[in-house]
């Protein structure tokens, strides 16, 4: 099967995040514009890489607290709905959801409910993006559960708790975080970030930039998992991935936030990406 490419949608791109910066960064209005513009089977692979903002929608919906991320696919109105009768959300995650919620659920034996809700359905979200026909998903999320476990193991050790009890999913690197007493849990071979990683998380001096190391981490890792793509679903979720990025400093530090918008503009040249393309070809 082959990918569909969208070169007039990608050359399109920087003028998407230059009309969204005249009325004020709208990440959610360009990821609506985009999906648009894809196949019926790309805009499956679209929603399932914003699940992940539902799964938090929820998980804030559940505590009571924290507000609503806009990038999700479901409305806070469909999030109670949600929450209650799962419909719309992967049929994993909604299993997890209908267990937690209802003893008499037919699932409720078959899903493990000694962990909490959120990382039970984290885990399941990255086991259904590992199965997806779309490499850059695929890719990103897996790479991103393991940031994100090496960052809540780091924490956890340097806490003194129990390193196995905060991470998500399982496999080699989850093995070795919850086993490993090496300074960087025996993984500077396997993932070259590791190091920078925990030194960002271990600078607890400024809290903003330790953020925003780790998202300039998240950063080149979209560019490295789109090397060589240009037009097709992993070049636009590439981009996208950015997108959320600079939609997260917009508010978080709205100086560094116009900083990552003019970064993600800069890196938008529909001729350069046209003559990698022929040069590709």
């Amino acid at each position: 099967m082959f990918a569909r490419n969208y070169y007039s949608l990608v050359a399109g791109l920087r003028e998407y995040s230059l009309e969204a910066e005249a009325k004020g960064f709208d990440a959610p209005e360009i990821v609506a514009r985009i999906r648009e513009e894809l196949s019926r089977g790309d805009r499956r692979t679209l929603d399932l890489f914003y699940t992940y903002y539902d799964i938090e929608n929820i998980v804030r919906l559940k505590a009571g607290r924290g507000r609503f991320n806009p990038l999700g696919t479901l409305s806070a109105e469909e999030l109670e709905q949600e929450t209650a009768h799962p419909a719309k959300l992967p049929a994993a995650l909604g299993r997890i959801l209908s267990a937690y919620a209802d003893p008499e659920n037919p699932d409720f034996d078959e899903v493990d409910r000694t962990q909490a809700l959120s990382r039970s359905l984290f885990a399941a979200y990255y086991e259904v993006c590992a199965r997806s026909g779309c490499r850059f998903l695929r890719e990103w999320t897996a790479f991103d559960r393991n940031l994100r476990n090496v960052c809540a193991a780091y924490v956890a050790r340097s806490r003194g708790t129990a390193v196995a009890d905060v991470l998500v999913g399982g496999g080699d690197v989850a093995d070795a975080l919850a086993r490993s007493s090496a300074a960087d849990f025996g993984l500077k071979g396997e993932l070259g970030y590791v190091d920078q990683v925990m030194a960002a998380v271990a600078d607890e001096s400024n809290l903003i930039d330790k953020e925003r190391r780790i998202d300039n981490i998240r950063w080149a890792m979209s560019d490295e998992l789109s090397t060589f793509d240009y037009f097709d679903v992993n070049a636009v979720l590439a981009y996208l991935a950015k997108v959320n990025i600079v939609h997260r400093w917009m508010s978080l530090d709205p100086r560094q936030g116009r900083q990552m918008y003019e970064r993600l503009v800069g890196g938008l040249s529909a001729g350069e990406l046209i003559a990698k393309f022929e040069e590709k070809e």
